[in-house]
C-alpha cells in the first residue's frame, strides 16, 4: 500500500508520528528511512488501537523530489496491510483535506473520544393546522371551530395587532405575507401537518364601508363593488403560488417521494462515498456505481457493491452520501422505501440528523432475498438512535424534518454486541435502482383546503349569457379578473402534487348558523 503526504519528520533516528496533540515536528527533508509506530496506550482509545489492543505498525518512507513522501503501512504478525491512502481519500471526500496540525487532532478526537456528539432535539409542537387569512370571516369561524375542538392552531396575518383584537391575545400567530415570499420564514411552518387557506383579495362597495364590512357581507343589497389593496393575480395566484411553496415540504405529496434513482424519465442523484473499515484499520472495501442496464427490465440502477473482510478487527462497509446542502424535510411521510435486488443478506439504513461526520445515527436493519427485485420499507418508527454499533438510550427521538446525509451499511455486526447471521466474508452486491419516502395512510385525507369561489370556471365558457350570472361573473373584468386569478390559483394547487380539496361557496352573508347547505361538484350551483 502506498500514499502520498507532505513531509513532517523529527530527525531520523527518533521520526515518530505524533498522534497525541504536542508539538509537531519540524518541516523538513529526510533521508530515506525505515520505521517503527507503536500507538500509545495512554489514550483512551487510540489511533490504530483496535478493541483496546495496541498495534505495531512498519512505516517506511521514500524521498521523492518534489519534497512529498511515499508512505506504505504494512502490518506484523500476520496482520494484512492497510490502506492509509484510502483511509486519506475517505476522509477528504467528506470533510475536504484539514492542516496537518487539525488532521491529527481531528484523528485523536474522534478515534479516542467514545462519546457521540451532542444532538440537539429540535422538534417542535406537531401536526398543527395553519390558517391563512385568518382574520376574514371566513378564516376566524374556522379558527374558533378548530380551537373549540382542541386541535393545534397557527394563524398565518398581515397584523399581529388587528389579529390579536380579533382571535384572542393566547392565538399562536406567524406575521407573513403570502404575495411576499420573503416573508414566508420556514421556521413558520414548522409542526404543520395541514393548511386551510381562507386568504382572499379584498373586494368591497365603491362608496365604502363600514369598518367591520357591513356592507360587503350583508348578502342583500347590491353595491357596486371594486378591488380593495392588492390585486387578484398577487392575492389569488402568486399568493397561492407562495403558500404552496412555503408548506409543500411539511404537507408531502400524494404519492412518494423520490430521494434518488431512476423514476420514469426522472432521475435524481446522490453524491454517495465509500465509508468502509479502513477508518478502523481494517481493509474491506466498497464502491457505488451506475449501472445502465443493470436494473429491473433492462433500466439504469445504482449498484453498492465490494469485498468485506474481518482481518485487522474489521468487518464492515457502507456508502455515504456527503451531508445534503439543505435537510430534507420528511416529516410528512412515514418511511423509506428501497427498491431493489436482494442477495439474501441483511443491511442496514442509517439516517443522519447531523451534519457531523462522526455522530448518532438513526438505524433499521432489513433482509433481503436472494436473486429477487422487491420493494423494502423501513418505517421511521422503526429507526433505533446507534453510535459505533451500540444504542443510545437517551438520544432524542428521530426528527425527520432535518434529514442531513443516508448510508447503506453490510456489516458482521448488528447492535449491542449481536451479530449480523447472513454475514459472510468476500464479494457482495446490491443493485438499488431507488430510495422513496412514502405515506403509509390509505386512502390519503386533503392535507390543504382551499377557500375558492362559485363561478371561477364559467368567465371562460364560450357563449355564456352573462345577465344571467352573478355578480362575479357579469364583472370578472371591472374586477381585475378576480375568478380568472382565481382558478389559475386553484390549478396551482392541482398540480402541487399535495393532497387537496377545493370549496368553492356561493355568496356567503352573516346569517345565524344551520340553514340547509346544498353540496355538489363542478360550478353549477346559482341560487337566486
Amino acid at each position: 500500500m502506498e500514499a502520498f503526504y507532505t513531509t513532517l519528520s523529527s530527525p531520523a533516528s527518533t521520526s515518530v508520528l505524533n498522534f497525541q496533540g504536542s508539538e509537531l515536528p519540524r518541516r523538513k527533508l529526510c533521508k530515506k528511512s525505515s520505521h517503527t509506530i507503536l500507538a500509545s496506550p495512554t489514550l483512551p482509545k487510540p489511533f490504530l488501537q483496535i478493541y483496546g489492543r495496541p498495534q505495531t505498525l512498519l512505516y517506511r518512507s521514500t524521498r521523492l523530489s518534489s519534497g512529498a513522501h511515499r508512505v506504505t503501512i504494512s502490518a506484523e504478525a500476520g496482520r494484512q496491510n492497510w490502506d492509509f491512502g484510502r483511509f486519506v481519500k475517505t476522509l477528504f471526500f467528506f470533510n475536504g483535506f484539514p492542516s496537518p496540525a487539525k488532521f491529527f487532532d481531528f484523528l485523536v478526537e474522534k478515534l479516542s473520544d467514545p462519546s457521540p456528539s451532542e444532538v440537539v432535539n429540535t422538534m417542535g409542537t406537531s401536526d398543527i393546522v395553519l390558517v391563512a387569512g385568518a382574520t376574514g370571516g371566513v378564516g376566524r369561524r374556522v379558527v374558533d371551530i378548530l380551537r373549540k375542538k382542541g386541535i393545534p392552531v397557527r394563524v398565518l396575518v398581515r397584523n399581529e395587532e388587528k389579529a390579536r383584537r380579533m382571535l384572542g391575545s393566547d392565538v399562536d400567530l406567524v406575521i407573513g405575507d403570502i404575495t411576499k415570499d420573503s416573508t414566508l420564514i420556514p421556521e413558520y411552518f414548522k409542526g404543520v401537518k395541514k393548511v386551510i387557506n381562507a386568504a382572499s383579495v379584498i373586494v368591497g362597495p365603491k362608496e365604502g364601508d363600514t369598518p367591520d364590512r357591513a356592507k360587503y357581507s350583508q348578502g342583500i343589497k347590491f353595491f357596486e363593488p371594486e378591488i380593495k389593496g392588492d390585486s387578484p393575480e398577487k392575492v389569488e395566484y402568486i399568493g397561492m403560488r407562495n403558500l404552496i411553496k412555503a408548506v409543500k415540504d411539511n404537507l408531502g405529496l400524494r404519492r412518494e417521494k423520490l430521494l434518488f434513482g431512476f423514476e420514469g424519465n426522472n432521475y435524481r442523484q446522490l453524491p454517495w462515498g465509500a465509508l468502509d473499515d479502513v477508518v478502523m484499520g481494517g481493509v474491506s472495501e466498497s464502491t457505488f456505481q451506475i449501472d445502465p442496464s443493470g436494473g429491473e427490465n433492462g433500466g439504469p440502477t445504482g449498484i453498492f457493491k465490494g469485498v468485506v473482510s474481518t482481518a485487522n478487527n474489521g468487518g464492515f462497509t457502507s456508502i455515504r452520501t456527503k451531508n445534503f446542502s439543505e435537510p430534507e424535510n420528511l416529516s410528512a411521510y412515514d418511511g423509506l422505501e428501497f427498491r431493489l435486488k436482494g442477495d439474501g443478506r441483511r443491511y442496514k439504513i442509517i439516517v443522519r440528523t447531523s451534519s457531523d461526520w462522526d455522530a448518532l445515527g438513526y438505524t433499521a436493519g432489513f433482509d433481503t432475498e436472494k436473486g429477487k427485485w422487491q420493494s423494502i420499507r423501513v418505517p421511521f418508527s422503526s429507526l433505533r438512535p446507534v453510535f459505533r454499533a451500540r444504542t443510545v438510550s437517551d438520544a432524542p427521538p428521530f426528527d425527520p424534518s432535518i434529514v442531513v446525509s443516508l448510508q447503506l451499511m453490510f456489516s458482521k455486526f448488528e447492535y449491542d454486541g449481536k451479530l449480523n447471521e447472513t454475514f459472510v466474508e468476500g464479494p457482495f452486491e446490491l443493485p438499488v435502482s431507488s430510495i422513496h419516502a412514502y405515506i403509509i395512510k390509505d386512502p390519503i385525507t386533503p392535507r390543504f383546503v382551499h377557500v375558492s369561489s362559485a363561478g371561477v370556471t364559467r368567465p371562460e365558457r364560450p357563449g355564456l349569457d352573462l345577465s344571467k350570472q352573478p355578480p362575479a361573473v357579469r364583472l370578472n373584468k371591472e374586477l381585475d379578473y378576480i375568478l380568472t386569478f382565481k382558478l389559475k390559483g386553484e390549478d396551482l394547487l392541482r398540480e402541487s402534487g399535495i393532497p387537496y380539496v377545493i370549496v368553492r361557496p356561493c355568496a356567503l352573508t352573516e346569517e345565524p348558523a344551520g340553514a340547509d347547505l346544498i353540496f355538489d361538484q363542478g360550478d353549477n350551483i346559482t341560487v337566486l
